[in-house]
């Protein structure tokens, strides 16, 4: 897969990947669906769903999950907020172009360039939050947040990237 095709792919996620409307009980309900999923896979991870304003609305962590993945979180938090789009979506673009996150006036202490945060984008207000997974490689985590994001809005079609060469 070319750097162009994962990020057509990506753009494609984020298009169809939006909410009608997103409450705290939204957020409790695809926590659930990403941690059901994540004991269901036995994959050891932390989620979050985090608002633009700072409030986490849902956190799970597994055992064997730490600080470390709640400070990763948080960096990719920060990522989707102020970009408006996935983390892995930042990191392909970084990629195409040869550039840093640095180069974006983006400190990387604070700015994660990797997969696993996704834009809680809702329809005709824009991005309010995002959809956090710490603990896999960057591009699993992505992975799972788009499966679970289309398993809880019932979309069947949503291109999917499980690996980047």
């Amino acid at each position: 897969m070319t750097i162009d095709e994962a990020i057509r792919i990506l753009e494609m996620q984020e298009e169809i990947l939006q909410f009608s409307h997103f409450t705290n009980a939204d957020a409790w309900e695809l926590g659930n669906v990403i941690v059901s999923e994540a004991a269901r896979r036995g994959l050891p991870i932390a989620a979050s769903i985090r608002l633009n304003n700072g409030y986490t609305v849902f956190q799970f962590g597994f055992d064997g999950t730490n600080l470390h993945n709640d400070n990763w979180m948080g960096r990719k938090h920060n990522t989707v907020k102020v970009l408006e789009k996935s983390s892995l979506h930042v990191y392909m673009e970084l990629q195409k172009t040869q550039e840093t996150i640095e180069e974006w006036f983006l400190d990387p202490k604070e700015y994660a360039v990797c997969g696993g945060g996704f834009p809680i984008r809702v329809e005709e207000v824009g991005v309010i939050g995002s959809v956090l997974v710490s603990g896999l490689d960057h591009v699993a985590d992505h992975d799972l947040v788009v499966k679970c994001i289309s398993k809880y809005l019932h979309v069947d079609e949503v291109p999917r990237i499980r690996a980047l060469v």
